[in-house]
């Protein structure tokens, strides 16, 4: 009897907890199908790498969004973590399902290996992103030496 008592309450047991994790898994799905109100910003990277670059080369770079929300996204502002690194911004409101970009530029006339952030700052329910940008400018190789004149200077008149 005893024994028949035990399989009964490992029996129940199990049912508990197969019926727990299916109202768990079913509140998890219809929090998915809840719109998320207000704007949403969402990115399709937060980091870029511009890798090893040389001195002077392209110094922007691009961050894309959507705004995956149900109202319009206002960028309020956008900094830079230093003054070599200055981003722009749309100032007009991203409507629900558009895009924008946040374009950053990079001092890349500065050498050597370098992290950089740009925070910016929203209408959403979560008022700002960090942004990274990483990356090495290496030095620009010295410009060949012109073609080495003649002895007299005027080609070869011997």
């Amino acid at each position: 009897m005893k024994r028949l008592s035990s399989v009964v309450a490992a029996f129940l047991l199990l049912c508990s907890t197969g019926f727990a994790q299916q109202n768990a898994d079913e509140k998890a799905a219809s929090k998915q199908d809840e719109t998320v109100s207000g704007p949403v910003m969402t990115f399709e990277n937060t980091e870029i790498d511009y890798g090893e670059i040389e001195q002077n080369s392209d110094p922007y770079r691009y961050f894309r969004f959507t705004n995956t929300g149900t109202e319009p996204l206002i960028i309020k502002n956008a900094k830079g973590s230093c003054g070599c690194t200055v981003p722009t911004w749309p100032k007009e409101p991203i409507l629900p399902g558009e895009a924008g970009e946040i374009k950053v530029r990079y001092d890349t006339k500065r050498i050597g290996p370098f992290t950089k952030t740009v925070t910016i700052y929203t209408n959403e329910a979560v008022e700002r992103h960090v942004l990274k940008i990483k990356g090495k400018v290496n030095p620009k190789p010295p410009e060949p030496e012109g073609v080495p004149a003649s002895k007299s200077g005027f080609g070869n008149n011997e």
